[in-house]
């Protein structure tokens, strides 16, 4: 059930772009809970995606 941080880097990544299924956030949701590398991928992930919506919205 625990995915590998490859894995979930690009969950992080689809996540960006589309809805996760329940079993996708549900296997993103465990592994972010042990792994605080990949937590940090996803707050910079969060970062880019405001950055970028700001920078588009001319803000």
């Amino acid at each position: 059930m625990i995915s590998s941080c490859k894995q979930t880097s690009l969950l992080l990544s689809q996540a960006q772009d589309r809805p996760l299924g329940f079993a996708d956030r549900l296997r993103l949701r465990v592994h972010l809970v042990i792994c605080e590398r990949c937590r940090r991928v996803s707050t910079h992930f969060a970062f880019l995606r405001t950055a970028v919506q700001r920078y588009r919205d001319g803000g």
